[in-house]
């Protein structure tokens, strides 16, 4: 990007140098900070010293920040401002008014997930800005700066000068100083989050959703993306020039994008930075910046592994609507009950049990009703089979875009939910984007995108109504993850980014796109993928693009707590040994570590299992094979292990019907010992670390 800013890192430098020794010359030569006179200096660094964040205002008196690791620049000068739609922008004329600076370092638990316990070791810097015109709005840009990362937002005060914010978009830039790589896929499409990830130049992005991974010229891999997106529109990123970046946001029903009153803050922008593409991954960055749990004790929130009433749907075989094909019949169901009770899965996911599926119901569910069961589906019978098989069910509440009809029903749906025993609920938003039926307070009907300010709100009604009964949500055509799961964490899963249903249509999921999830979709939070079609057919008896041991892998390297077992239960019976793996292994864990990995290449998690001291490990390839070795150095010292090993067997690749071709051993091993992972084509591997 071309710039005529005469600032940028001379105090980012002389912070780094302090820290690591001397900065890279040519960043100074290249920024040269001069400071306007009387403003006070505005620099904070990360806790070890190596990430520095500077900001300051050129001549015009734009707000403009700046972000470097290593005395190297990552951010170049990118502006910072607001527009409005009826009220002149906020960017020019500014000028730093106060600069405070904060730390802290303290650790919280998770009462779920993939780590149990999260660092959180910050250095937090506060600039007040102020405008010099007769308006004299101001705001505050606050950064949280960590080892890994920077977060920052904006924090509007009650003034005056901006009773109500109608916002048109906001001015936030993302200039990156150095070319390289990007993993994206683009925004503001019909089918929204449901797109395969590009891999370009950053100079040929478009307009991307995030997060957004990139590996940069000199190695660096960073990540942009948001956290604690709440009462909000979802924010992507539109290319302007070069390697730069500005925020857009998701449209809504109205002209402003957003209308904030008093008081109010945006969602954090999150920049990860890391060496390597394992270090993105291991960042809780997003986590940190959100608020604390909100909803007191829950013991309540059960994570757990589930099948159901669904695949043979996806592929065609039954129907969601009432009918001979009809899947959520009360037969059908205890056929899944007894085959969760069978193998110990606690819970039976049943699409398709209430009326409302007639006709064209995607994009027009006004007929939804979800506390009324068909006639072919004995709800109280079920509840009262699973409960005693030891299983429950998970309802579903698929809304086919129609969310002011399902708000109306908040209530009786969730307490019908709960009467059931169902500690989950998947909810649903099958219409294309910008589709949403709105009513508004006088009958009116308008149409809002998935993620717009009041979807996002929505969302946030759901979790309080469910929390009210004591349920969970695993949400499908879902708003993005931003690490609410903290502050409300019944909500559990979310699926977005072309789930195993893609695998049953025409136009299949590649072999990469399972690596490219894991350091791209997975920086968000966890996804409902619905891994473990063993039989790796779809509709027509078409091919799956992967192996055996890959589908087992999934469970560890895309991470969910409520992982389906999607394949169905004669599926299962043809490859028994293959689907002890998917009955053995957990859903939630004490600790995870990335062993290696590249994105969109490769990539190797070890999870360990937060009831036991057993370890898993998964390991998926893109279409290339690979062999891939890995230190068992996570291991409890002195203690010995049995290595059940899941891998591609003899001539295995995904291309052929070789794809079913899968292998077993077993070994003991210790912490110190070396693994050697040989990867088919579009394959995987899958071991179980029991402790003896």
């Amino acid at each position: 990007m071309k710039t005529t800013i005469a600032i940028g890192l001379g105090l980012i430098a002389s912070a780094a140098q302090a820290q690591n020794g001397p900065a890279d010359p040519a960043v100074n030569e290249t920024f040269k900070f001069a400071k306007p006179a009387g403003q006070p200096d505005a620099v904070e660094t990360s806790p070890d010293g190596k990430i520095t964040v500077q900001v300051s205002t050129d001549n015009d008196g734009r707000a403009v920040y700046m972000i470097a690791r290593n005395g190297k620049a990552i951010v170049a000068p990118s502006r910072l401002g607001m527009m409005f739609t009826d009220a002149p922008k906020i960017e020019r004329g500014l000028k730093i008014e106060a600069v405070t600076h904060a730390r802290s370092d303290t650790s919280w638990t998770q009462p779920w997930g993939e780590w149990r316990t999260i660092r959180d070791n910050h250095r937090e810097m506060r600039v007040r800005l102020m405008e010099s015109s007769a308006l004299h709005r101001r705001y505050d840009v606050v950064f949280r700066v960590q080892d890994d990362g920077v977060g920052f937002r904006y924090e509007f005060p009650e003034q005056q000068a901006l009773p109500k914010a109608n916002i048109a978009e906001e001015l936030t830039e993302f200039n990156i100083a150095q070319g390289g790589t990007a993993w994206w896929k683009p925004a503001f499409l019909w089918n929204r989050e449901e797109y395969l990830y590009n891999r370009t130049p950053i100079t040929a992005v478009g307009t991307a959703a995030t997060p957004i991974t990139m590996k940069l010229d000199d190695g660096t891999h960073v990540a942009i993306h948001e956290a604690a997106l709440v009462d909000y529109a979802s924010m992507g990123l539109m290319k302007t020039e070069g390697n730069s970046f500005k925020a857009v946001l998701t449209p809504g029903s109205g002209a402003p994008k957003v209308v904030k009153t008093g008081a109010w803050t945006t969602p954090w922008r999150t920049f990860l930075i890391a060496p390597d593409a394992g270090g993105l991954y291991m960042s809780h960055l997003m986590l940190n910046l959100n608020e604390p749990n909100r909803l007191g004790d829950v013991s309540w929130v059960k994570p757990g592994k589930f099948v159901g009433v669904w695949w043979k749907m996806i592929k065609g075989e039954w129907s969601w609507a009432r009918g001979p094909r009809h899947g959520a019949t009360t037969a059908n169901v205890k056929t899944y009950i007894d085959f969760a009770a069978k193998y110990g899965i606690p819970g039976v996911l049943v699409e398709g049990w209430n009326i409302g599926w007639g006709g064209d119901w995607a994009g027009n569910g006004s007929a939804m009703q979800f506390a009324t069961p068909a006639e072919d589906f004995d709800a109280d019978a079920l509840a009262t089979y699973a409960k005693s098989k030891g299983v429950s069910l998970i309802g579903h509440h698929e809304t086919g875009g129609a969310v002011s009809h399902y708000e109306s029903q908040f209530d009786p749906a969730f307490k019908f939910a709960a009467d059931h025993g169902e500690r989950v609920v998947k909810t649903g938003y099958v219409a294309d984007a910008g589709q949403i039926e709105r009513v508004n307070a006088d009958g009116s009907v308008s149409r809002e995108w998935h993620e717009s300010q009041w979807m996002v709100n929505h969302h946030l009604r759901v979790l309080q109504a469910a929390a009210k009964y004591k349920v969970s949500i695993d949400s499908h055509e879902p708003v993005k993850d931003t690490g609410l799961r903290r502050t409300y964490p019944n909500w559990l899963a979310r699926e977005g980014s072309r789930g195993m249903e893609y695998n049953a249509w025409p136009g299949k999921n590649p072999p990469e796109h399972e690596v490219n999830l894991a350091f791209t979709r997975m920086l968000e939070g966890p996804m409902d993928f619905t891994p473990g079609v063993l039989s790796l057919t779809g509709s027509d008896n078409s091919p799956i693009q992967s192996t055996i041991a890959k589908q087992l892998a999934l469970y560890v390297v895309l991470y969910s707590p409520v992982q389906m077992a999607a394949d169905t239960p004669e599926n299962y019976a043809k490859y028994p040994q293959a689907f002890r793996f998917i009955a053995d292994v957990p859903v939630d864990w004490e600790d995870s570590r990335v062993l290696n990995g590249e994105v969109g290449d490769y990539v190797t998690f070890a999870r360990r299992d937060r009831k036991s001291r057993d370890w898993y490990v998964g390991s998926i390839t893109d279409e290339n094979a690979r062999e891939l070795t890995v230190t068992l150095d996570f291991l409890d010292p002195g203690k010995r292990y049995e290595a059940q090993v899941y891998k591609d067997g003899p001539g295995a690749t995904y291309a052929t019907d070789a794809r079913h071709s899968i292998a077993f051993e077993t070994r003991r091993v210790k912490k110190g010992d070396t693994l050697t992972l040989s990867l088919a084509p579009g394959g995987g591997q899958a071991i179980r670390l029991k402790a003896l």
